[in-house]
């Protein structure tokens, strides 16, 4: 099992955001940051702390016809793997008629510009809480979006909704190709997903929240069902324990935290290692933190579905920054064996927090593997 972290460095990179949600790389040492409640896209450079609001005509629809209301609004955001020839950006929003998921042709430059919106996913439901939104291309290239129940449980296991769900699609909004019920459904059964990744081996992970009990970090499998709003935390049939077993209802998770210590949000996988965001809940206190969870990597030959083995969650930078909302691997910095690096959002400024003079930021975070 990988070694314990060291005490983080922590570097700021940007300050004064509102109501940061969404991050992704752009292939110039550049990111992009969504804004939920007022719905901008802005550029930072993550050598100079520059920003740069995007403009365009896609902009123009974005502040107009997006509608935030407690956690809806502009959420997650997702950069083409082919960004260089395309030029295409995916970013996860609330309107009117409920959640969905749109696409543009960004260009860049010292006045980036946003192209008018495609919409490729409709008819998510929508609610002031429990919305999602998470975005992010799989090691397959395909889309993955992560949906909430809209604070109806039932969304959840209802095939034909789209709540409460993993979803794949092409980049046209179309169910992949190998989907396991032939529909855009990745995974089913799920409360509020909003941090989703995969290690080299391209097994893939999820952060969920829990609503009384247990926030969960949950293995994906395609077609499996995540017990929402049946079950809430480990099962206690054991399921998902051996997946070469005929698999049992539900999947269990692999690490639960008491919903006073944790509220997880975004997440990041390294070579050794699982990284949570958390906000910590109401106030940000006291589950505010970065949790760390060691990963073993997966055996030689061993498929996608084999559950992966954990070691006890860290908690990193508790009580330093707040609430921190989006943690990704920084791709300007190469990990080694020793370190990762990150990009983390805080989330000081959505309402529930307790902002700083400079809230919200953008930190670079280094972790030593060993302390």
């Amino acid at each position: 099992m990988p070694a314990k972290a060291g005490t983080p460095k922590v570097t700021v990179l940007a300050t004064h955001l509102d109501t940061p949600w969404g991050l992704a790389a752009l292939p110039d040492g550049k990111v992009l940051v969504t804004e939920r409640d007022h719905a901008h896209v802005v550029v930072v450079d993550l050598a100079s702390g520059k920003q740069t609001e995007v403009g365009g005509a896609g902009a123009s629809e974005l502040r107009d016809s997006t509608v935030h209301h407690g956690e809806s609004g502009l959420l997650g955001v997702a950069v083409s793997p082919s960004f260089a020839s395309d030029g295409r950006v995916f970013l996860y929003r609330t309107t009117a008629q409920g959640n969905e998921v749109v696409r543009a042709r960004l260009t860049l430059g010292s006045s980036p510009s946003l192209g008018e919106l495609t919409t490729i996913v409709s008819g998510i439901p929508s609610a002031q809480f429990h919305n999602g939104g998470r975005l992010a291309f799989g090691p397959d290239g395909d889309l993955y979006v992560t949906t909430g129940d809209a604070t109806d449980g039932t969304n959840a296991q209802d095939p034909d909704s789209l709540g409460g769900k993993i979803l794949r699609v092409t980049q046209d909004g179309k169910a992949a190709p190998g989907n396991p019920s032939g529909t855009r459904v990745w995974t089913l059964g799920h409360r509020n997903v909003q941090g989703i990744g995969w290690d080299a081996s391209k097994r893939m992970f999820a952060s969920e929240f829990g609503q009384d009990t247990w926030d969960e970090l949950n293995q994906i499998v395609p077609g499996r069902n995540y017990g929402w709003p049946d079950v809430e935390g480990k099962k206690s049939d054991g399921a998902g324990t051996d997946p070469s077993n005929p698999p049992a209802r539900y999947m269990d998770p692999l690490v639960t935290w008491r919903t006073s210590e944790a509220s997880p949000s975004g997440l990041a996988v390294s070579d050794s290692a699982i990284y949570v965001a958390a906000l910590g809940g109401l106030g940000g206190s006291p589950g505010a933190a970065l949790w760390r969870v060691p990963l073993q990597p997966a055996a030689a030959g061993a498929p996608t579905s084999a559950r992966a083995t954990v070691g006890t969650p860290q908690r990193l930078l508790h009580g330093t920054y707040g609430r921190l909302r989006t943690v990704v691997l920084d791709p300007t910095v190469k990990d080694t064996a020793s370190t990762d690096t990150l990009l983390v959002l805080t989330s000081n400024t959505d309402g529930r927090g307790t902002p700083s003079s400079d809230d919200d930021r953008l930190l670079r975070v280094t972790v030593p593997s060993a302390g």
